[in-house]
């Protein structure tokens, strides 16, 4: 009981929970403004994670606008999102047919999930979702970097419990949850798009 209680505090630290939400982000980054933060400027809960990759923006952006469940997956734990019935299938290669990505449109998460309505669509710089019930916002930006790309992942979140038990749920569940998983994402893009990033055209059949 000892070392639960130990891990569990260190868990809900102030350190722990700043590592869970940004991790690999920098304080600049950290506490920058991002195209789309006014979608929901009084989020509860808020997380700002970025990655640097060896390519240049125009070999991260397909991969991005073809993210969702029934296109090109979202490049984590396919089995961990299927286990919630998500559809997710990581895609190894650029789909042509979900490149096309506009404001307005909107992308199912799962059979069940809220639809997320593409809010902002700035090829090559700036990706933003909203969760049709207006509760999660999600920013994706890519800023050259001496010829690589640092691309920063948003989330802007109102959760449904406001109380310290929600709070301790989230603090001790969600956030390590979400940084496993969107890491291994950020981690996919870049795998990806580095393996990629060098033709002189991504796209492939």
């Amino acid at each position: 009981m000892l070392l639960i209680g130990a891990g569990l505090a260190v868990a809900v630290s102030p350190w722990a929970r700043r590592r869970y939400v940004t991790w690999g982000a920098t304080p600049e980054e950290i506490t920058g403004t991002l195209p789309g933060d006014d979608l929901l400027p009084d989020a509860g809960l808020v997380s700002t994670r970025a990655i640097t990759i060896d390519a240049e923006p125009s070999a991260v952006w397909p991969w991005l606008v073809q993210m969702g469940s029934g296109r090109g997956g979202a490049y984590t734990y396919d089995w961990i999102e299927n286990l919630f019935g998500l559809s997710m299938h990581s895609a190894d290669a650029i789909l042509p047919q979900f490149q096309q990505l506009a404001v307005g449109d909107t992308l199912p998460l799962g059979s069940e999930g809220p639809a997320m309505r593409v809010e902002i669509c700035e090829p090559e710089r700036t990706l933003a979702f909203r969760s049709d019930d207006g509760a999660w916002v999600w920013i994706f930006e890519t800023r050259p970097d001496r010829g690589a790309t640092r691309l920063i992942s948003r989330n802007r979140i109102s959760p449904p419990g406001t109380g310290r038990a929600a709070r301790l749920v989230y603090d001790v569940v969600m956030a390590p949850g979400s940084l496993i998983m969107e890491r291994r994402m950020l981690h996919g893009i870049k795998e990806r798009a580095e393996r990629i990033g060098r033709s002189a055209d991504p796209v492939t059949a």
